[in-house]
């Protein structure tokens, strides 16, 4: 039975893993490294997706041939964090189908929900005003909380404390294997599997193949209903 729900934003909750590719490869053609060297699409699917915009630029300017300090990360961040919120403001946040749905469900059913993921906090709290979801999750991590991305499960287990030290605080203490982690990559899935979570995956971003150390694996969030996210993976 679960008894609360830590959910993954990126390609879970919001469909937007094809314009965080994009503004990588403008930001680095922006500072004079080749995308097509460094970041052709493939290598984003194969690798990227899953680490936060520090993670990944660290790796890509060494790929690139400069010093990945971080006074440097953090302008590159600073400047993709501008054209991602431009971007919204002009088009908003794609939510995959079902997926406001269900979290509005699960929070009617009285589920504690939270949120860790490597997005910035502010892209998450935008989504989340955009639907009306806010008050739904009891817990946000984001890239700004942690200093190791996944598939480190540093994200989780914050998450996991925050379930059970932020009010209202649940009758009794939830356990790991009892928050149900809803996740669409490898890294993703390992992250809260070193946590101790049960997880489910939702095959949006890889095929059910590369997804297969989930406890259950589906083929789209909106697949599921509260009932099926309330019994947990083996159902």
């Amino acid at each position: 039975m679960t008894r609360a729900a830590l959910l993954d934003f990126n390609g879970v909750l919001v469909d937007d893993e094809p314009v965080h590719l994009r503004l990588f490869r403008r930001v680095l053609e922006e500072e004079g490294i080749d995308p097509d060297e460094v970041l052709p699409e493939e290598e984003y699917w194969r690798h990227f997706v899953g680490l936060d915009d520090r993670a990944c630029f660290q790796e890509l300017l060494v790929l690139g041939g400069r010093s990945p300090d971080a006074g440097r990360v953090a302008r590159l961040i600073a400047r993709k964090s501008s054209y991602y919120q431009a971007l919204i403001r002009a088009e908003g946040y794609l939510f995959f189908p079902g997926a406001a749905a269900l979290v509005r469900g699960l929070a009617a059913a009285g589920l504690p929900l939270g949120i860790v993921s490597g997005a910035l906090r502010d892209e998450v709290e935008g989504a989340l005003r955009q639907e009306a979801l806010h008050d739904c999750f009891k817990v946000i991590v984001s890239a700004d909380d942690v200093a190791q991305s996944k598939p480190d499960p540093e994200g989780y287990r914050r998450g996991i404390a925050a379930l059970n030290s932020v009010p209202p605080l649940p009758e009794r203490l939830l356990h790991p294997h009892e928050i149900l982690a809803i996740e669409d990559t490898a890294a993703g899935v390992e992250a809260a599997r070193s946590a101790g979570l049960t997880v489910l995956a939702v095959a949006h971003t890889y095929p059910p193949e590369d997804l297969a150390a989930a406890d259950r694996v589906v083929a789209r969030i909106g697949d599921l209903t509260v009932d099926d996210v309330l019994r947990g993976p083996e159902s």
